[in-house]
């Protein structure tokens, strides 16, 4: 089982939206079969049988093993992660674009970039699982607190200019074998636990 699965294909992104098999995804974390699910979701075992081999069909949960119980095989299944991530792939018509509007000071833009990263890397991943091989990248993630709006704009020139030096130190045109990487540096408010608390009582 994968820590995070991208899914990529519109059909298998509409069959995870379903409430019903979204929840089953999630109990799907662990192995069950469609008896324990339906008993646990309160739902018949054939409906709940139907919504596996959707989900199955669609390569979102896996055959663990098969149990005889008496004239019965019984299915154990589990999810193929323990959670997912839809890629703008699945909605390739209307997936966003950063060379659009390249706007530093822009959230949409900053989304857009989000969204070419979450796609770019999903495509690394798929592409690196089929070949049986790692993918190299390297991220940070952290928090600072910014006493006025000043020191934001003095701490986006500073760190522009830092990383602006090491692409230039670093960056070889010519090297024979080289690979391009993509850097993406973002700063953006932190959602606040109240703001998340608000977010829950409005849904």
């Amino acid at each position: 089982m994968f820590e995070v699965g991208v899914i990529e294909e519109p059909a298998a992104a509409e069959v995870a939206l379903d409430p019903v098999r979204a929840r089953l995804l999630a109990l799907l974390a662990q192995p069950h079969s469609a008896t324990s699910l339906a008993s646990l979701l309160d739902l018949p075992r054939q409906k709940v049988n139907y919504h596996l081999k959707t989900l199955e069909a669609h390569g979102l949960v896996e055959l663990v093993e098969e149990r005889r119980k008496g004239n019965m095989t019984e299915r154990v299944l589990r999810a193929t992660a323990a959670s997912f991530v839809i890629s703008p792939v699945a909605l390739a018509a209307v997936q966003p674009d950063p060379a659009r509007s390249p706007d530093r000071l822009s959230a949409r833009w900053l989304l857009a970039l989000a969204a070419r990263l979450v796609k770019e890397t999903g495509q690394l991943i798929t592409g690196a699982a089929k070949a049986g091989k790692p993918v190299a990248t390297f991220a940070l993630d952290g928090t600072v607190r910014f006493a006025s709006a000043a020191d934001r704009a003095a701490f986006a020139q500073e760190l522009t200019a830092a990383v602006a030096g090491l692409v230039s130190r670093y960056h070889d045109e010519s090297a024979p074998g080289g690979r391009e990487h993509r850097v993406i540096v973002a700063i953006h408010p932190s959602i606040t636990k109240h703001q998340n608390s608000d977010q829950n009582q409005e849904s």
